[in-house]
């Protein structure tokens, strides 16, 4: 009997190390700094709208619209991009992820806009999960703030799928609210969703190769800089719990 209770103990215990090994955390390569080809992720998509306000077309469709600028602006800098979808179709996040996943020494950049019951609720936000996607993060958020009349609503951790399964490093902008009248009316604009792209696109190629690499085609606001130093987010604490949002 007590033969029979050492090998239950014993199994046991292996299924417990088991699962623990299966439960470690995703290790994510740190391509920031060498990355050769950048996944551009459009989100929603066919039958999946997005936010939708009746003054305007839904978030799938700008989403594309400025994934599609940000990559011709890539490609013109001389990176390798890969899209997601290029077209009104639907695809899973578990299919972004193993997209991205397959270009090695890449980055992704989810491209996305936002929506609130609050009308009055606007500004950008920039998402990262690892830490390595941090300072990427960071820097397309700085960039956006140089637009004219932008509000900084930070960068945040977050747990959507898209992030936490990713092999490299990986963000999620939030490019304003289309809930907003203001936001919602200049994502309507093609002269303004082409000056996010190239504030997006800029902080990719700086983040690459450092500052002043990028030859831009969208012209904006240069005192926006100094606005946006002064809105930079610190740096997470060290061991900072992850938000629980999921895309």
């Amino acid at each position: 009997m007590l033969w029979g209770l050492r090998l239950i103990l014993t199994a046991a215990l292996l299924g417990l190390l088991a699962s623990c090994a299966t439960k470690r955390p995703q290790l994510v390569k740190n391509t920031a700094r060498t990355f050769t080809t950048v996944v551009v992720d459009a989100g929603h998509g066919g039958q999946d709208s997005g936010a939708y306000r009746r003054t305007g077309p839904p978030e799938k469709v700008v989403a594309l619209d400025v994934a599609e600028r940000v990559d011709q602006k890539l490609r013109e800098s001389e990176l390798h991009t890969v899209m997601t979808r290029s077209s009104d179709v639907f695809i899973p996040l578990d299919s972004r992820v193993a997209i991205e996943n397959a270009q090695k020494n890449s980055i992704f950049v989810s491209i996305h806009f936002n929506d609130s019951s609050r009308r009055a609720i606007h500004g950008f936000e920039t998402y990262y999960h690892s830490p390595v996607a941090y300072e990427l993060a960071q820097r397309i958020q700085e960039k956006l703030l140089t637009l004219p009349h932008s509000i900084n609503r930070g960068v945040h951790a977050a747990n959507f799928r898209v992030l936490r399964k990713a092999a490299y490093p990986a963000v999620l902008v939030e490019c304003g609210f289309l809930s907003n009248r203001s936001e919602g009316r200049s994502a309507r604009n093609a002269e303004y969703r082409d000056q996010l792209a190239d504030k997006i696109a800029e902080a990719i190629v700086e983040e690459r190769y450092g500052p002043g690499v990028y030859q831009g085609t969208a012209q904006t606001a240069s005192e926006g800089s100094a606005a946006a130093t002064q809105n930079r987010t610190p740096p997470p604490p060290k061991g900072a719990p992850l938000g629980s949002l999921n895309r």
